[in-house]
């Protein structure tokens, strides 16, 4: 092939939607594609890969090329794939995949189901070792749906599909968000790769690097946030709001460094809610990313939710601090604000409750004769009985918690904690991982 034959394929390639979307994705003039001219039998590979910078960070990105056989899955781009993730865990940075495929090319039969196999290993290869994103601006259905939702966030665009059912049964963006598998969803492709961008320059470039720092900026409160009156100022990023409202959470920085932050809103955490926790508290555990969880919460609805929460933050070694800003009833106390095995450090506002169990429960068992007043006024007796004695100040005096802070210390008090334990060292039992 002569240069001027090159010229032309490179300038086929470039034309098409796949190529503009990664070069797009990356810093200007940043791209640097793999196996450019690779083959799939009658034409190019139905996936342009390569690698280049965000925000000077260096990253790996894929995207399935519409354009090229309808971005159908097959030998030649699964060979593409695999050199990519490859090249990811030997070097150590991100991977954003752009999925848009008609699917699989079920003509290539076995080799298909071979290549799709060889593909999902390295995925889980990859997983914990460097943050994976899968941006779904198109159809995603079958294995295609297998390899975005194993990524470590998902972002879909209104109109695309995502779904293991090749039908596309329950495959919306809202769908997807509102059962976990996708934690955000915007309008379009320009906006999601923008997403993308945002992401990236949150998360370590891998498990053995801290995430990029930012400038230190002074809180930008939200109405009642608790959240956004403690961070540094348009550094939240909210993460699968339409999932579990029982519970939010965030990544934000605090003093220009990145924090993972966890919140429960006064419910008892059902399944949804205690999953979505857990699974976030397992990623910044594999990243080593400092976790600020703010608790409020009366427990749990059932038994499978508590345990799936309690192992999330027993097993997690990253810095854990903890502030009761409303009730930490039994369980959830535990889960998230128990001290030594699941919190470094726990704080709580003055007014904060802290019991074994449900405050009327407590109530009835621990003072009796306080309890012996007409039905109406109960529950105006077990809130008193509460404040006198399931307080901060007496769960401090027992040690159940570090310090009482007013609100308008708290900023400071959570980045002196981090500060203290940034250095924070855990020896673990040898074992291949846990079972729950």
């Amino acid at each position: 092939m002569d240069i001027d034959m090159i010229k032309a394929a490179r300038a086929e390639i470039a034309a098409t939607s796949a190529y503009q979307t990664v070069t797009g994705f990356f810093d200007d003039g940043s791209f640097c594609e793999i196996d450019a001219f690779a083959s799939s039998g009658e034409g190019f590979a139905e996936v342009v890969a390569g690698f280049g910078t965000v925000e000077g960070l260096p990253v790996y990105a894929f995207a399935q090329n519409i354009d090229v056989n309808g971005g159908a899955l097959g030998r030649a781009q699964a060979a593409k794939l695999k050199k990519l993730y490859k090249l990811a865990l030997k070097t150590g940075a991100p991977v954003v995949g752009f999925y848009d495929s008609v699917g699989g090319r079920l003509a290539q039969g076995a080799d298909l189901l071979a290549g799709c196999g060889e593909v999902l290993n390295l995925i889980s290869k990859l997983s914990g070792a460097v943050p994976q994103i899968s941006v779904v601006t198109g159809t995603c259905l079958g294995v295609n749906a297998l390899a975005a939702v194993s990524a470590d966030f998902v972002i879909m665009t209104e109109g695309a599909k995502l779904s293991l059912d090749v039908t596309g049964k329950r495959a919306s963006a809202e769908e997807n968000a509102a059962c976990g598998n996708a934690h955000f969803t915007v309008k379009d492709a320009k906006e999601a790769a923008a997403r993308a961008r945002e992401l990236v320059c949150y998360l370590p470039s891998n498990n053995l690097n801290a995430p990029p720092a930012g400038f230190e900026e002074q809180p930008t409160p939200e109405g009642s946030c608790i959240v956004s009156a403690v961070v540094d100022g348009g550094s939240k990023l909210r993460i699968a709001d339409a999932w579990g409202e029982g519970s939010r959470i965030r990544l934000a920085r605090m003093d220009g460094s990145v924090i993972g932050v966890v919140r429960t809103v006064g419910k008892n955490l059902d399944d949804a809610s205690a999953e979505k926790v857990a699974r976030f508290v397992r990623f910044c555990d594999a990243f080593s990313i400092p976790l600020v969880s703010f608790v409020d919460c009366g427990g749990f609805e059932d038994i499978g939710s508590a345990r799936k929460l309690i192992s999330a933050y027993a097993e997690a070694t990253t810095v854990k601090v903890s502030v009761v800003v409303g009730r930490a009833i039994g369980s959830a106390y535990i889960a998230m604000a128990g001290t030594g095995a699941n919190a470094d450090a726990v704080y709580a506002f003055p007014n904060a409750v802290i019991s074994p169990v449900n405050v009327e429960a407590a109530a009835f068992i621990m003072a009796p004769e306080q309890m012996k007043v007409p039905f109406e006024q109960q529950a105006e007796a077990a809130e008193k009985f509460a404040q006198e004695q399931l307080s901060a100040y007496n769960a401090a005096q027992n040690g159940y918690i570090d310090g009482i802070v007013e609100q308008q210390e708290l900023r400071q008090t959570l980045i002196a904690a981090l500060d203290m334990l940034s250095g924070k060292r855990v020896p673990t039992v040898a074992k291949k991982h846990s079972t729950v």
